[in-house]
């Protein structure tokens, strides 16, 4: 998949993960559909660990496309 121009992240599919809602978990970490965690904190991605706190493994490339996440500036 093509990065659109328009496109935040590396592919449709992060995309629409990174911005899915939920109507029942307020908090992104708490919801068990929820995969991938932005921190824009620490410019990093990484996958959501679900164990009732708010840990996440950082992950350096795209699961679904394989691009590169190094938000590095």
């Amino acid at each position: 998949m093509e990065k659109s121009i328009a496109a935040k992240h590396c592919c449709e599919r992060m995309e629409y993960d990174l911005n899915q809602k939920c109507d029942h978990h307020p908090i992104r970490t708490d919801c068990p559909d929820m995969l991938i965690y932005l921190n824009n904190k620490n410019n990093e991605y990484g996958l959501i660990i679900h164990d009732g706190g708010s840990s996440y493994i950082k992950i350096n490339y795209c699961p679904w496309c394989g691009a590169s996440l190094n938000l590095s500036k």
